[in-house]
């Protein structure tokens, strides 16, 4: 006989299961070692425009890519390739407006970034991949009427999405 709380339990692990990305259950499964570098592709970026800016994402990918691996980078391990597929920044940085208790009634204001992690060994054989796309919400960074507001908030989705990218290559 089940009991309810071994139900519920295992109804959580399901949920929690079903929300993750595609291959992300996988990932968590098998941890990986130790990785012998790492590389950022943005060319994406330039070709959709976003000019010195994607020099800047790539600079602070790679900054916090280093400090998030800082104990498993190793010489002769698989490289990790994050190829940038993609950025939002919405046009509005409010408070996302809707109605409801929740506040769940339209009008949201999210950010969004788009890569994809690549483990790739001898032969340019690629071992795993992790698509990540990291969501935040614009008011996150802070107030809108700031100067900065926007290299703020390209810096919380890249360290949003190097944990993300973290997560799922350690386990």
């Amino acid at each position: 006989m089940t009991s309810r709380r071994a139900f519920l339990t295992s109804a959580f692990a399901a949920t929690a299961l079903a929300s993750l990305p595609l291959g992300a259950a996988s990932a968590l499964a098998q941890p990986q070692g130790p990785i012998g570098g790492i590389r950022v592709d943005v060319s994406r970026l330039v070709e959709q425009g976003w000019g010195p800016n994607a020099d800047a994402i790539k600079a602070g990918m790679e900054r916090e890519l280093r400090a998030a691996f800082a104990g498993a980078i190793q010489r002769g391990g698989p490289v990790l390739v994050v190829k940038v597929r993609g950025i939002f920044l919405t046009s509005y940085a409010g408070g996302g407006g809707g109605s409801g208790r929740w506040g769940g009634g339209g009008g949201s204001s999210n950010d969004n970034l788009d890569s994809e992690a690549f483990l790739v060994g001898a032969g340019n054989r690629v071992l795993a991949s992790y698509p990540v796309l990291s969501t935040i919400s614009a008011s996150y960074s802070g107030p809108w009427y700031l100067q900065d507001i926007d290299q703020r908030r390209i810096e919380s989705l890249i360290q949003n999405n190097v944990a993300w990218i973290r997560r799922y290559v350690a386990g």
